[in-house]
């Protein structure tokens, strides 16, 4: 410790900067971001669509149609890809803009002097010359000199990998870029204790941080979401290659017009190419996040979204989660329970020249009441709390007279005691004492009251002091808090349950009050695992007891992350709320970090969820609002691997036997066309209360079988219907090319009313957008035969028996739709149980 760098002033202090100022060196220095996003021109964005492989096959196409003298088919191509990527850009661009809007609610900021008066700014507009305040829990915000500094400790391990906080001190003027520079502190970097002012050297990618925060900025690892969409993409491209080189093929062995062939085979890879997926992904998951920011949940990066919806283990601290995390000091006294003001007088000075973490704790105690014996006194050091020793030193000084005040967790600070204070008297602390003390902490533990034990002893003067000075201290009695619990807590934990989430409470309180307050609310914490058991178990031992246990106290930061990894390796989806320090490791941990606005920095940067307000009943909202995301996707994904892959696959095998194309290119992109609008409404669509009362994890298997079952299904009926069109209707090319239009369009897109709920789809309800775009979309290809755009596509009006038929066809077609998926999601049921 260096005693004297409590109030530490390097020299003259700058005045800050004026907001004109700040502008002009801001439009030089650019935002104080360390790998801004490069964001490029909306019509560039909009160009880059143009890139997809199989759209440049599609324009050159287009272009050889042209100079072929074929400008029918080259301007419907042309007109398929426009409107097309049109959508595509619109929406996304609209899910991109909607997300960065969430993201500035929690993005980082910074107290900052501007124009003579302390504000709060967002970090990216920092320039060198401002002036900024930190504190503990702060992320520093640019590299920065120490101008003042009140004990003050920075963790550096994201520059040096050193994992132990390092003393900082405003001493000197130099500037450094060295992480060993005593007086200077760096972006990237976090206060750990103490307190300081300092002044902006670099931002952005001047900084020291700027090479490693690129690197870091990186595509981030991969979520089980993400990896799911590949497999799934990839599953589709080797089936798209497989056919374009087969159609190659058998065209050439039929000896058909080699550019209409290569037309064809693109056109169908157009059709079992999900180019809409990411635009659906995105559109899903931002309204996703729209609505949980609607019951106060910010998401962060939209691949979270489905994760929160497959927690099954929420993790969290009883504060702020069972109880309303708003202390209240209840009583101060004695070592044997008696009122005594002495010991608030001690708290108060302790929390009062604290510059370390300030908790809840402290503020209560602040908000009692100054008392007389509280003037005279200066402080002279402090010994920062930490999350081991759990108690935080004060040294002061009143008439030439220093004295240590320690307040923290009764155990450690019990332990350290020879004296106890009762009745304005000091007495020998014996064991008979000590016995009467414990018992006296452990009743009022069992009240469910928060206890901190108040201690002190005389030091002599001189210029360092450590944690070894807190030795052979008087015990002067307890400060006791109350902490109400949740009205509805107990009401969300049962909603909780039955949705598949189990609530394990995982905190530094002792057993006893987090057994009365998980009481209170109905938690039942059947055997409470302490943290000095699990100081002594193996890893293997601590999954199969953090499988069982519901409560763990007395538990470390260390702890606190192993208990966390063992769930995940028991195959859980864990979530974690914290919003201290010593939280962000475990939020990192966790498959979910969360997080609450009025967290500390580092927490809320390590988050991936942030809470707008505290409490459970939020957070379920949040969690069914993740679920309903994630559900929506999934419906995508099973129509292109069901009934669109059906079609398409169909396509392949009728060109093989039939003398024609079954179907023109130009044909293939209008019915892929028009079934991709029709999926456009699916991020509004309802999602059964079935889906969402369970997490729900990737199962590319489950899609997998999709494609397998389903996709046959649907091409025997449209085999079927190519009987029909050849056998019934002696179907010239024109009519068998209308024909199979409409019934490849009607089958894949009236499917949804099937495949879109895992129940009885006449029990479920789709969303009225869904059900009018899929009814319009339907609706809009069995008339275009009837209209003036007839003969350019190639398509001739039906006769009324033929829609007779595909009447019926639709009919049995879903019959055998609905069995098929009953029988794959059943055996998907049936192999998670096992």
């Amino acid at each position: 410790m260096s005693p004297g760098q409590a109030g530490q002033t390097a020299s003259k202090a700058p005045a800050g900067l004026t907001s004109a100022q700040a502008a002009e060196l801001f439009s030089s220095c650019g935002p104080n971001d360390p790998s801004p996003s490069t964001s490029r021109h909306a019509a560039l964005e909009f160009l880059r669509l143009f890139l997809n492989p199989l759209v440049l096959i599609l324009l050159i196409a287009a272009g050889v149609s042209i100079f072929l003298g074929d400008v029918t088919d080259a301007a419907i191509i042309i007109a398929i890809v426009l409107v097309s990527n049109t959508l595509d850009f619109t929406q996304t661009s609209k899910s991109h803009k909607a997300m960065e809007e969430l993201r500035q609610r929690v993005a980082p900021s910074a107290t900052v002097l501007r124009d003579g008066r302390w504000q709060d700014l967002p970090r990216r507009q920092l320039v060198p010359g401002d002036m900024v305040r930190l504190s503990a829990g702060d992320l520093i915000p640019a590299d920065a000199r120490l101008l003042e500094s009140r004990d003050l400790y920075v963790q550096q391990s994201a520059l040096t990998g050193e994992s132990l906080p390092v003393e900082k001190q405003a001493a000197g003027d130099r500037v450094s870029t060295s992480p060993d520079a005593p007086n200077m502190v760096f972006l990237g970097t976090s206060v750990v204790s103490g307190s300081a002012t300092a002044l902006v050297i670099a931002t952005g990618a001047r900084t020291s941080f700027g090479d490693i925060a690129a690197r870091l900025a990186s595509r981030p690892e991969p979520t089980s979401f993400d990896r799911g969409l590949k497999d799934f993409s990839l599953l589709l491209t080797r089936t798209v290659l497989f056919l374009i080189v087969f159609l190659i093929i058998i065209g050439v062995l039929k000896h058909r017009n080699a550019f209409q062939s290569l037309l064809f085979a693109v056109a169908l890879a157009v059709g079992l190419t999900p180019e809409f997926l990411p635009m659906i992904v995105s559109v899903t998951l931002a309204k996703g996040a729209r609505a949980m920011a609607r019951k106060k949940v910010i998401v962060k990066h939209l691949s979270a979204i489905q994760n929160f919806g497959s927690i099954d283990v929420l993790c969290s601290d009883k504060t702020g989660t069972l109880t309303t995390g708003n202390m209240i000091v209840d009583r101060a006294l004695d070592p044997f329970g008696t009122p005594s003001p002495h010991v608030l007088t001690l708290a108060r000075l302790n929390s009062r020249f604290e510059t370390g973490i300030r908790s809840p704790l402290d503020a209560a105690i602040l908000s009692t009441p100054e008392t007389d014996d509280e003037a005279g006194y200066e402080k002279r050091d402090e010994i920062p709390y930490d999350f081991e020793r759990r108690r935080l030193s004060i040294v002061i000084e009143r008439d030439s007279k220093r004295a240590l005040v320690t307040k923290g967790a009764p155990e450690g600070i019990l332990a350290r005691c020879v004296s106890l204070e009762t009745g304005g008297r000091v007495l020998a602390l014996d064991q008979a004492a000590l016995a009467r003390i414990q018992q006296t902490f452990q009743d009022l533990s069992r009240q469910g009251l928060r206890v901190l034990a108040v201690a002190y002893a005389a030091v002599e003067m001189r210029p360092n002091y450590s944690s070894d000075d807190e030795r052979n201290l008087v015990i002067a009695g307890f400060l006791t808090f109350h902490d109400p619990p949740i009205p509805d807590a107990a009401q969300t934990i049962a909603q909780l349950k039955q949705n598949g989430v189990r609530i394990k409470i995982i905190t530094g309180d002792s057993d006893l009050v987090t057994a009365h307050v998980c009481s209170c609310v109905g938690l039942d914490p059947g055997r409470i695992v302490l943290g000095d058991e699990i100081e002594q178990m193996t890893d293997t031992a601590l999954a199969r007891v953090a499988e069982d246990a519901s409560v763990f106290a007395r538990i470390s930061p260390a702890q606190k992350n192993r208990i966390l990894l063992a769930l995940k390796h028991r195959g859980h989806v864990v979530g974690f709320i914290g919003d201290g320090i010593n939280d962000a490791p475990s939020l990192h941990a966790a498959d979910v970090g969360i997080s609450v606005s009025t967290a500390v920095d580092v927490a809320r940067e390590a988050a991936a969820i942030i809470l707008v307000e505290p409490g459970l009943d939020v957070l379920s909202s949040g969690i069914l609002e993740g679920r309903r995301a994630f559900g929506n996707v999934m419906k995508y994904l099973f129509m292109g691997t069901s009934s669109n892959f059906g079609n398409m696959f169909s396509m392949a095998g009728a060109s093989a036997f039939l003398p024609f194309l079954p179907m023109l290119p130009t044909q293939i992109l209008l019915n892929n066309f028009l079934y991709d609008v029709s999926q456009l409404s699916i991020p509004t669509d309802n999602v059964d209360p079935e889906f969402l009362a369970k997490p729900k994890q990737w199962d590319i298997g489950l899609i997998r079988n999709f494609m397998v079952w389903i996709g046959p299904i649907s091409s025997i009926f449209d085999f079927l219907t190519f009987y029909v069109l050849l056998r019934w209707f002696h179907a010239a090319p024109e009519f068998f090319h209308t024909g199979w239009f409409m019934e490849s369009l009607a089958t894949q897109t009236l499917v949804i009313f099937v495949i879109r709920t895992r129940g009885n789809p006449l029990r479920s309800r789709a969303s009225r957008p869904l059900a009018a775009t899929v009814l319009a979309i339907t609706a809009a290809g069995m008339a275009l035969p009837f209209t003036p755009l007839a003969a350019p596509l190639g398509f001739t009006p039906m006769p009324s028996l033929y829609f007779v038929y595909l009447a019926a066809a639709i009919a049995v077609y879903f019959l055998f739709v609905e069995i098929g998926k009953r029988l794959i999601l059943g055996r998907a049921t049936a192999r998670q149980l096992s």
